[in-house]
């Protein structure tokens, strides 16, 4: 999704059940942590099974052994009820072991699935525009049904009966072993991997409760555009406009760059978001259409024209955050291969190291191409940069089109959630689905209203649905509804097929969050096609290689400055929330300073802190940046091949590491190269015209 709630919506459900999600440790599992069970007991129950099934299945006895001694616990029983379970349950012969799997493969679909579902339709009156929020929702938000699930499954021994059985590999182990894989082993070792730690129900609860109230906060934190005031009075936006922040108001800044007096109305929407950076922001004018305010002098005044005193936002957007690590916190106790958030989402949901994303990252924002861009847009422009430039969209086609014009041939054709739902079977023809396959993937789509910008959401079981959840009001669907709504219908898209679609229901999805990112961006790059008004224009291919790398850019420093604040909470875990807000305006100056004045001539601005998925997000954000990238391979490959036979090919692929994946999709593995040449050559053309 472009910059949108997507990412953290479809990642909701791994969030809130850290211990049961599909997720990848990179370190060999260690010496038992609470040395419930001694090295000469393993050594003893190892022996025995070896003498009893012989050596050819040595080092499966050794492995299942040492993975079970390692998460078991007191409760689970002595050290001899430890080798009385070893001794019952190994299971040698290699048909039983294939039923074994096949059984634990779906009852495990099931139990996920009913799992998410339940917690979907729990959340619909805070995720849904379905009328007023009651106090018991926001307690049932917090509420996590799978919190004791991951807890019941080890009480059962079911997860022991995998870990005894089934293989779970390293990281480093993947990367060498993994290309030689058959399917069936790498469904083995991810069906592993979902035992890979044992956090007690009360943590999961406790991170459940942390990022649903952040959510909560963002989905509510609107900014009625009519009701601000400049110096003079004079109000800049049309009665009506309601901007969710931060991409309502994004996209609105990008969407001025087609008008004419657009300059204004971008200096506004800059000034907003540092007083929400800087939580200068009065409390009163959030999400309240009942007041005006003038940003500049930070003035309410109620309808009547009498001034209102009004009290800044108490530091909540830095609360939440923090709130989010905190939770994480009581989770790196038990989590001895990855001890950190920061661990688990780089070596376990991306399967990259952080110091290879970094590397991807600063490879972009260090790139001399980038000021050669920025000197294009200068001469576009007709004027010197801004702050607010690093959102230009020039580029795009749709830069020709006003956003009002493009308002009005979205709501003529989009007036309600049903008429985006039964578009959805043409939305596909267009981008070259086949009738037949348009219309299985349809059945399998369910179109909802959304409570923030929109997002998607996953299905849990076969026979369930995705969820593409948009925002269409009133008047129509708005451009800026339609465009996020392509996005997601991407996710979807992704989500069906490599669910449905796919040989073991072990391996759904992509290998990590970045790769569904990228095949949104590319539903989202022909959302004007779909429309069809996105007429092919001269030096097409040019100008799309200079939006990706700009959009790069911009959320790379974003993605940057989010790491380097975990990184900051890690160093200083009891700061308050005042300190961490100067800390966060600290870090996005700093990335701002060394990777954007030398190209914008600006220093010290702060915007790069405005995402709100930083908030709500559990560090998404690196997401975007690495969608953007693998986006751009991906097109790369399908301007050989058609939209619909490569996604089909590629999502079939499934969540194996990312570097494989890349090779067996596109032939390379992940890397900027394409983009930077690309853009590259687009430079040299635009310059010589």
């Amino acid at each position: 999704m472009s910059l949108h709630p997507t990412g953290p919506k479809t990642t909701r459900f791994a969030l809130c059940t850290i211990t049961i999600a599909i997720l990848i440790s990179t370190e060999s599992f260690p010496q038992n942590a609470l040395e419930s069970i001694s090295e000469g007991t393993m050594q003893t129950v190892t022996s025995e099974l070896i003498s009893r099934y012989g050596p050819s299945q040595a080092s499966r006895i050794e492995k299942g052994v040492r993975q079970v001694a390692r998460l078991w616990r007191a409760e689970d029983g002595s050290e001899e009820n430890f080798g009385e379970f070893c001794r019952d349950n190994f299971i040698a012969d290699p048909q039983l072991l294939r039923k074994t799997f096949n059984r634990l493969q779906e009852n495990w679909m099931l139990v996920y699935g009913h799992m998410l579902e339940l917690k979907r339709d729990i959340d619909r009156p805070l995720d849904l525009d379905l009328g007023p929020i009651l106090p018991v929702d926001y307690l049932f938000g917090e509420f996590s049904p799978s919190a004791h699930l991951s807890e019941d499954l080890f009480k059962s021994k079911i997860a022991f009966i995998v870990l005894l059985n089934f293989p779970f590999y390293t990281l480093e182990e993947r990367l060498t072993l993994a290309p030689s894989w058959t399917r069936q082993e790498w469904a083995e070792t991810r069906l592993a991997q979902i035992f890979s730690t044992r956090v007690p129900a009360a943590v999961e609860q406790k991170v459940t409760q942390a990022y649903t109230n952040a959510d909560n906060y963002i989905n509510s934190y609107n900014i009625f555009m009519h009701n601000v005031l400049t110096e003079n009075g004079e109000r800049l936006f049309p009665e009506g406009l309601k901007l969710i922040s931060h991409w309502g108001l994004r996209d609105e800044l990008k969407a001025q760059y087609a008008n004419k007096d657009g300059l204004p109305h971008q200096e506004m929407i800059q000034l907003i978001m540092e007083r929400i950076i800087t939580q200068q922001i009065p409390s009163v004018v959030i999400n309240n259409p009942d007041v005006n305010w003038n940003p500049s002098s930070n003035i309410v005044t109620l309808r009547s024209g009498r001034t209102r005193t009004s009290e800044r936002e108490p530091d909540r957007r830095y609360t939440m955050w923090q709130n989010t690590f905190k939770a994480e916190r009581e989770v790196d106790a038990y989590d001895p291969d990855a001890p950190t958030k920061i661990d688990r989402r780089f070596q376990r949901d991306r399967e990259i190291p952080e110091p290879k994303v970094e590397q991807l990252l600063r490879s972009v924002l260090d790139s001399p191409v980038v000021k050669q861009v920025a000197a294009i847009i200068k001469k576009r422009l007709g004027r010197e940069l801004r702050p607010f430039d690093i959102w230009y969209n020039g580029f795009k086609p749709r830069g020709a089109y006003t956003e009002q014009e493009l308002d009005r041939i979205v709501a003529s054709r989009y007036t309600t959630v049903s008429s985006f739902q039964t578009d959805i079977p043409n939305i596909l023809k267009n981008l070259g689905f086949s009738r037949q396959k348009s219309q299985f993937l349809t059945s399998k789509i369910a179109v909802d209203p959304a409570r923030g910008a929109g997002h998607a959401y996953r299905p849990g079981r076969l026979v369930d649905k995705a969820r593409l959840r948009t925002r269409i009001p009133q008047s129509g669907m708005n451009y800026k509804g339609y465009n996020i709504a392509i996005h997601e219908l991407g996710h979807n898209v992704e989500q069906v097929i490599s669910f449905n679609m796919i040989d073991y229901t072990l391996l759904r999805g992509v290998p990590n969050t970045a790769f569904t990112e990228g095949f949104a961006f590319v539903f989202q790059s022909r959302d004007l096609e779909i429309l069809g008004v996105g007429k092919e224009q001269q030096h097409a291919e040019h100008l799309k290689a200079l939006d990706v790398l700009w959009s790069t850019y911009e959320i790379g420093g974003v993605a940057l400055v989010d790491m380097k604040v975990w990184r900051w909470m890690y160093e200083h875990p009891d700061a308050t929330p005042a300190e961490m807000r100067e800390a966060v305006i600290a870090i996005a100056k700093d990335v701002w300073n060394e990777y954007f004045a030398p190209v914008l001539g600006v220093r010290d601005v702060l915007l790069l802190a405005v995402y709100s998925h930083m908030v709500d997000g559990g560090m998404y954000t690196p997401d975007y940046p690495l969608g953007h990238i693998i986006a751009f391979q991906i097109e790369e490959h399908m301007k050989k091949h058609s939209l619909a036979e490569a996604m089909e090919r590629m999502c079939m692929i499934g969540s194996i590491t990312p570097d494989l994946w890349m090779e067996q999709a596109v032939g390379s593995p992940i890397s900027t190269k394409p983009l930077l040449e690309a853009a590259e050559r687009a430079v040299a053309v635009l310059k010589g015209k």
